[in-house]
């Protein structure tokens, strides 16, 4: 009786996953499927543990356009396998999770009003899923220090530039693969594409400051140049380059420079993949993706 109230004040307070904390099991070796309740959603998470595991770090694995989180899942088993990582990709449907509410963090719903944004109640933020999503595993695993690790590829990378400038957090690294578009690091821009619009205690010079000692990777396939049909094409997408490789290398060259001109910490590097486009397959197969997984 004293463990299930436990458990239960323990979601009450944390706002993790109520449902896998109550079961009370590790997730199983191999590959797994399970729900788990956050707040009002219900979030689907796709899971692997390799047969060897010790108790290496989480890697949370957001997904892109198409929500395949199940394949995402697949393309990280060799990381896992190799470096005994705990690999999660959590579904974030597009009924439920649009383009504002995944790709752009959930901050702000109407990103075409004037003025400025009014922006959604923090815990509203889908950036605060992730870390449920972190928290409820480490319940599951009895491990409430275990470290993580986030590697989005795509709109999931997307996501993972908002998130690493908006939502403290102890990630080891950020790693955002091939993004359409990138939260670039100043303010004559609108917001999601820059931080212009937001007020000011979400655009001032403490939160660039912030973002820029982020430990993220810039993780680039060097043939991902192709103008398909899922690249944005807006005017404030366009003005970060003409694609996804350029954009990459812009952001991380202008967020470079501010670090140097304003004399910030800079942790953010960049990591490039030989003869890879836009393949989350082949970007999480390659010999750099493990690079990009590691240092500080």
């Amino acid at each position: 009786m004293m463990r299930r109230f436990l458990l239960r004040a323990f979601c009450h307070i944390s706002f993790v996953a109520c449902a896998l904390a109550a079961h009370a099991e590790p997730l199983p070796t191999g590959s797994s499927q399970r729900s788990i309740s956050i707040g009002d959603e219900l979030i689907e998470l796709h899971a692997y543990k390799p047969p060897q595991y010790d108790g290496g770090p989480i890697l949370l694995v957001l997904h892109g356009l198409g929500a395949n989180a199940p394949g995402y899942r697949d393309y990280a088993i060799p990381l896992a396998d190799t470096h005994g990582f705990l690999v999660v990709a959590p579904l974030f449907d597009r009924k439920r999770f649009p383009t504002w509410r995944y790709q752009t963090g959930g901050l702000v719903r109407d990103q075409r009003a004037a003025g400025d944004f009014q922006v959604e109640p923090e815990t509203q933020w889908t950036g605060r899923l992730f870390l449920a999503v972190i928290s409820a595993v480490r319940a599951a695993e009895a491990r409430p220090d275990l470290a993580y690790l986030m590697l989005g590829h795509s709109a999931g990378a997307q996501a993972l530039s908002r998130f690493a400038a908006f939502i403290p957090n102890a990630a080891q690294r950020i790693v955002i693969a091939n993004p359409s578009t990138y939260l670039w690091p100043a303010r004559t821009e609108r917001f999601p594409y820059q931080f212009g619009g937001l007020p000011a205690p979400f655009a001032d010079d403490a939160v660039l400051q912030r973002y820029l000692a982020q430990p993220v990777t810039v993780l680039l396939g060097m043939a991902d140049v192709k103008r398909d049909a899922d690249l944005n094409v807006r005017p404030g997408a366009e003005r970060q380059g003409a694609n996804r490789y350029e954009r990459g290398h812009n952001t991380f060259h202008a967020a470079r420079q501010l670090a140097v001109e304003r004399g910030w910490a800079f942790r953010w590097r960049l990591v490039e993949v030989p003869d890879v486009a836009h393949s989350a397959r082949h970007m999480f197969g390659s010999a750099q993706a493990l690079e990009a997984l590691s240092g500080n």
